[in-house]
């Protein structure tokens, strides 16, 4: 089974063909223009943006959105962590941080996949803390400043093959895979 997903972020492709690898799902990039719809929510932003992108390619075209939601900030970044990485990056985060103690954050992902003329939706969460300073070399984005419940490490400390275990990202596609091989096998 072949699933094209809507992205630029080559790093994000590569992470989601990693974990979608032992499932037999290959996965390549579909460039294609995205809605970028305005809302709290990471699940409604997804399956907005999908909804077009069905209409035009058809089956099995998957839009991903992630949301980076910080306790003591009211929920900011949240759906709009691209942009405010873009903009003030880490520094900028952890300027914002400074002097708070209450560091809890939530990653959340949606992956909505274009299936039958319809659009379903998968949500992965994994709850964690912002660290006080960025560590570790690997993955992208925030990795370096998320720490994951029941670590000590940061995504970029934790390599590939753990981050992809445990990861906000790895939680919505690997229910998404499990669907996709339960319904047509």
């Amino acid at each position: 089974m072949r699933i094209r997903v809507a992205t630029s972020n080559l790093h994000k492709l590569a992470e989601i063909s990693q974990i979608l690898k032992p499932f037999g799902i290959e996965v390549e990039r579909l460039d294609a223009e995205k809605v970028e719809v305005q809302h709290d929510d990471v699940a409604v932003v997804a399956e907005k943006a999908a909804e077009p992108l069905c209409a035009r390619y058809g089956d099995y075209v998957v839009v991903e959105d992630t949301g980076l939601y910080i306790e003591s900030l009211g929920g900011f970044p949240g759906p709009y962590a691209e942009y405010v990485y873009r903009t003030i990056g880490l520094a900028g985060v952890l300027k914002l941080l400074e002097g708070v103690v209450n560091r809890a954050a939530v990653f959340k992902c949606a992956a909505a996949i274009c299936v039958g003329g319809g659009v379903k939706v998968f949500i992965g969460e994994t709850r964690g803390r912002i660290a006080h300073t960025p560590r570790g070399t690997g993955g992208f984005g925030y990795d370096p400043i998320f720490i994951p419940e029941g670590e000590e490490r940061t995504y970029a400390e934790l390599g590939a093959e753990v981050k992809n275990a445990i990861s906000h990202r790895a939680k919505a596609f690997k229910a998404m895979a499990l669907w996709l091989v339960n319904t047509f096998k």
